[in-house]
């Protein structure tokens, strides 16, 4: 059925009217699937069926963002209230439908809250998250288009085609205050201001969704959990600058994703939606879906565009800017899934209520995937100008094993190190480059005392250099050369000069790159150069990494005092450099030792020492 805007709202109103009983969602993104969530939903699924549960209707959703406790399991009573379990196999996921579900009796073990309470408690007080770009997921499944239009699905689509120009909806994303979330943060207005100004008989609107940042996954949980959010907008953005053609451009290692968007783009071509004349007027808009190979760099604009042109994904100069000149040369509107997610509910609260949220420059909220030394890893949504010591210690349980935090990491390859004595700045796009740090799209890896700088920054520079695409000399040479020196300093072989030269090299490349990958690419040895320079000299100068994360710098040795001669830590040497007889003192050949650390995770007696 194709809907006009009449039937749209008829539809609409009957799919509020059916919603009642109770409601189980099991999370069956990719991180739930992973950990089991099909056993568990398929558990729940028979059970249900067994004993003849009527007013309970089981569903799969999207990320809940409790991903340190996946597979996760809520039950939503009609009257509001929910619980959330945790670490549901089949077993537990049969004591609930058991217990819960058919006996009424809530299981009190393996119950979650943090670091979401707030997402299904809208009035736990004070409100640590905001949720606007994950408004659906978790909530609906996303395979049915039906889930999407009873939560105003597609009502901002129907508001802007009949009660707004294309300059209205201009003025309302400008006076939102939005900006891009892929990591710039460009106003989002007026890239499309820039775009529906320029004449020309095709335009193009394309969606950024080549994540690719260590430890972000915020853009793959989206699409999996809500991706007629994005079409949506989309459509929006076609309507606005005048475009009858847009691409989704993901990377191929998001098969989960993929297979959801291509579902939803079926379902909304069939319900008028998409294509001719949606929903009966003159505006025709299509999708379609170009799969990535997963270079890094092809997230950069320019390089994206390329790579749907069907050439090697290599940025070009700018300008002039894909708004006025992108695809096949065309203007072209680009943005990632998170900015894309986030417009549909503008159009429908409006401007004023969205910037209300937020800081003065930065508006609205900001979804952030949260890994590393911390307790409760997920997926967050918070309000622009929260601090990284609320996110840390309130919203996410604070650190694991309760060590000291070090440090966090925003902006993945191309950001910087947030140090202790920054904990309360305001998360926003001007206070994090205040502090030698940026937003990026929005992976957090949290630190503790246990991690070396030196070797998180190597990581990230080898990260960089292995997705340099080679056109520019000031990324492929410099990006080599820093890494080279940061690994001699890692190994103990380094000249206290070599600092001086990795800030000179760095300068450079932030000037001379070609584009964002290689002008960012030193940001996290100068990030981690300035806050820990004195780590970088104890490398240097003593020879000594205090986290015992260089290998090279290790030496293990046995204390004569501890060591009861068990031959725990000799058998389990794999190159047998640890000498000595039953019941006496054991010896390690320095000369022999690969520095493997099992003879000291073998022993028992803490006669085992690194240093």
């Amino acid at each position: 059925m194709k809907f006009t805007r009449d039937t749209l709202k008829s539809h609409r109103s009957g799919l509020h009217a059916a919603q009642a009983g109770t409601t189980v969602l099991v999370g069956m993104g990719t991180c739930g699937i992973a950990a089991g969530a099909k056993a568990a939903f398929q558990t729940l699924e028979k059970a249900i069926a067994d004993k003849k549960l009527k007013n309970v209707v089981l569903k799969k959703t999207g990320c809940l963002g409790l991903c340190f406790s996946e597979p996760t399991v809520e039950v939503k009573n009609a009257n509001g209230s929910s619980t959330v379990y945790g670490n549901v196999d089949a077993a537990l996921a049969e004591r609930i439908a058991v217990e819960h579900l058919a006996g009424g009796k809530p299981l009190t073990e393996n119950v979650y809250e943090q670091p979401a309470a707030d997402i299904f408690n809208q009035s736990a007080s004070p409100l640590k998250q905001t949720r606007i770009v994950l408004r659906n997921c978790a909530v609906i499944n996303p395979e049915i288009i039906d889930e999407y239009i009873a939560r105003d699905g597609y009502a901002a689509l129907e508001k802007a085609l009949f009660d707004m120009t294309p300059d209205d909806v201009v003025k309302e994303i400008t006076d939102s205050g939005l900006r891009g979330r892929g990591g710039a943060g460009f106003p989002t207005g007026r890239k499309w201001q820039f775009t529906k100004n320029t004449p020309a008989d095709q335009k193009y609107i394309v969606c950024n969704a080549d994540e690719g940042d260590p430890g972000a996954y915020m853009d793959r949980s989206v699409l999996e959990g809500d991706p007629h959010s994005v079409l949506e907008a989309m459509a929006i953005a076609g309507y606005t600058v005048g475009a009858s053609k847009g691409f989704i451009y993901i990377r191929a290692e998001y098969p989960l994703a993929i297979e959801r968007l291509n579902t939803a783009i079926a379902q909304a071509k069939q319900c008028g939606l998409l294509g001719e004349k949606i929903l009966g007027t003159e505006f025709s808009f299509d999708i379609e879906l170009r799969l990535g190979a997963g270079a890094f760099v092809c997230g950069e604009e320019t390089a994206l565009l390329t790579s749907i042109e069907g050439n090697r994904g290599m940025p070009v100069p700018r300008p002039p800017f894909p708004a006025v000149k992108g695809l096949w040369g065309k203007p072209t509107v680009i943005n990632n899934v998170e900015t894309y997610a986030a417009i549909p509910i503008v159009l429908l609260k409006g401007s004023k209520w969205f910037s209300r949220i937020g800081t003065e420059t930065s508006k609205g909220t900001k979804v952030f995937a949260v890994t590393g030394k911390i307790k409760n890893s997920g997926l967050i949504e918070v309000p622009m100008g929260t601090t990284l010591r609320e996110i840390i210690y309130n919203i996410c349980g604070g650190i694991a094993s309760g060590r000291q935090f070090k440090a966090a990491q925003t902006g993945g390859p191309s950001g910087g190190c947030i140090t202790p004595e920054f904990l309360d700045t305001p998360i926003d796009y001007e206070s994090l480059q205040a502090i030698g740090s940026m937003m990026g799209s929005g992976g957090m890896i949290i630190m503790d005392e246990d991690d070396c700088m030196i070797d998180v920054t190597k990581f990230y520079l080898e990260f960089t250099v292995d997705e340099s695409c080679g056109k520019c000399a000031p990324c492929r040479i410099g990006g080599r050369t820093c890494y080279n020196i940061l690994d001699r300093i890692s190994k103990g072989k380094g000249q206290l000069d070599d600092l001086q030269k990795l800030k000179d090299i760095g300068h450079a490349m932030r000037k001379a790159s070609l584009c964002g990958l290689g002008q960012t690419a030193p940001n996290p040895f100068m990030s981690t150069m300035k806050y820990f320079e004195e780590e970088y000299r104890a490398h240097i100068v003593d020879k000594k990494c205090a986290a015992g994360k260089c290998k090279e710098m290790l030496t293990y040795s046995i204390d004569a005092e501890k060591c009861v001669g068990c031959t725990a830590c000799a058998r389990r040497c794999p190159v047998s450099c640890i000498a000595g007889e039953v019941k006496k003192l054991h010896v390690i050949d320095q000369s022999k030792c690969i520095k493997c650390g099992q003879c000291f995770t073998a022993c028992k007696f803490d006669a085992v020492k690194k240093g």
